[in-house]
């Protein structure tokens, strides 16, 4: 039987990423993602729905997170569930929470701090093995398209 374990998600963050180092200087970053759901009812009323999700991005992913985003920026995150397990101290009972760990990130809006269909941001994919975080990620991959600002039609048209 497959399995298949995806996630994407455009949501707004909740907070400031935080960055960090593991002991081996691999950069991640914790991020607070809020995604929110708009429908009608059988009223004919808009409703509204939000859900928090916690991200994990390692490596040069955690560091752009740091770097370009702040609470209330809009971004695309892709990645995969994992569910965290520990003792809680106090109690000493068994804790679990699921989480996603981010494997693309591409930033959403623009520079100038326009709407999200401004065009603008960029798009940091790591593949990541099943075992371990990458240590680092590759160059920026896929593309978004140029804002209308920046399109210049050319004169002559072959056809």
């Amino acid at each position: 039987m497959a399995n298949l374990n995806k996630v994407m998600l455009i949501g707004n963050l909740t907070r400031d990423p935080e960055l960090r180092h593991t002991p081996k200087g691999t950069a991640v970053s914790e991020l607070g993602l809020a995604i929110k759901r708009v429908w009608n009812n059988d009223q004919g009323q808009k409703q509204e729905d939000v859900t928090f999700v916690d991200v994990t991005l390692w490596g040069r992913q955690a560091e752009v997170a740091q770097q370009y985003l702040t609470k209330g920026s809009p971004a695309y995150i892709e990645g995969r569930l994992q569910m965290d397990s520990w003792d809680d101290k106090e109690t000493g009972k068994k804790r679990t929470k699921m989480r996603v760990v981010g494997e693309v990130l591409q930033l959403l809006g623009s520079r100038s701090g326009g709407s999200p269909a401004s065009g603008g941001g960029g798009n940091y994919s790591a593949p990541q093995s099943s075992s371990a975080p990458a240590q680092h990620s590759g160059p920026p991959q896929g593309a978004s398209a140029a804002p209308i600002d920046d399109f210049q039609e050319d004169d002559e048209i072959p056809f």
